[in-house]
């Protein structure tokens, strides 16, 4: 992946010290973001990782539209979570949802933008601004039109606009609709939405087949999160899944010439930790979190040195 240029977007077990990493050699344009699947497995609640997040040192959190209804089921006010939020010193930086926006089914689809405007109504009562948008009940669909995607994309933009979150169009490797980099680039940009954002996420391009350059041509203003994780070369892509995902640094993924292709085309939003990792599950959430932002770090510094 060498050579790569900046452009706009057209139109382990490791142990850590208990101290927060250190933030002073960070990079001003980016934000470090815990999204919660990384620590899924422990099952410690919404609340408890918002504080364990805090602790830690990230600035930012990507729940899951499930936690927060769990959260809210279990009693908890979403006004008092949205105050915690901010008091600890974190920001909503995105959220993780599965509204069926993009299918084909006419009934299917205004049900799938009724379960959106839900999800963005609690994205916003926690203090959140945007939503992932991928291709969820689409995804056994290889012929599903573009333009067509592109419209209900608008749509479902529309419906965030009058809550004031933004839906980020996210790629999917494992689907066959929008697993590509560049299809998602095509709905964002097709769609003539204003704000429109694209999710990228290093194992997802690399699953779909994407080539990273394609990055080039996406500008940082298009991103508000980057999904960081890396991958083994063993399994093959054709067979790899969610749970081979490993920390940023760890696997065989052009992680420096990534960052610093966003990073060149102006990316000033979140680079969020999202990963699967069983083995990861089964440590204790702290050190997970630690090790993560540890490693985030390192990739980033070596991207930004000379």
């Amino acid at each position: 992946m060498g050579g790569m240029t900046a452009a706009g977007l057209v139109g382990s077990d490791t142990q850590v010290a208990d101290s927060v990493v250190d933030c002073s050699s960070d990079d001003p344009q980016i934000t470090y973001c815990l999204n919660t699947s990384t620590i899924r497995g422990q099952e410690i609640g919404l609340e408890k990782e918002v504080e364990l997040a805090a602790k830690v040192g990230y600035q930012g959190i990507e729940p899951w539209i499930g936690e927060i209804t769990d959260y809210q089921k279990n009693g908890g006010s979403l006004k008092d979570l949205k105050k915690k939020i901010a008091d600890l010193g974190l920001v909503v930086e995105s959220a993780i949802g599965f509204a069926n926006w993009i299918v084909d089914d006419p009934q299917k689809r205004k049900a799938g933008l009724e379960q959106a405007k839900v999800d963005m109504d609690l994205v916003s009562q926690i203090g959140g601004t945007h939503i992932a948008a991928p291709p969820a009940g689409a995804t056994g669909q290889a012929d599903l039109n573009l333009f067509e995607a592109a419209k209900r994309f608008r749509d479902l933009h529309l419906v965030g606009e009058s809550i004031g979150v933004i839906p980020q169009v996210e790629v999917w490797g494992f689907s066959k609709s929008l697993s590509r980099l560049g299809e998602c680039l095509f709905v964002a940009v097709e769609s003539g939405c204003e704000n429109a954002c694209v999710l990228p996420d290093v194992y997802h391009i690399y699953k779909g087949g994407s080539d990273f350059q394609g990055l080039s041509l996406l500008s940082g203003q298009s991103i508000q999160c980057f999904h960081m994780n890396d991958y083994p070369a063993d399994p093959p892509r054709e067979k790899i899944n969610d749970a081979a995902r490993v920390y940023p640094g760890d696997g065989v993924a052009p992680i420096t010439e990534i960052l610093r292709t966003v990073l060149a085309n102006g990316f000033q939003g979140a680079l969020s930790l999202e990963l699967f990792n069983r083995d990861y599950w089964k440590q204790d959430p702290e050190v997970v979190l630690r090790t993560g932002l540890e490693k985030m770090k390192k990739v980033v510094a070596k991207s930004v040195s000379v």
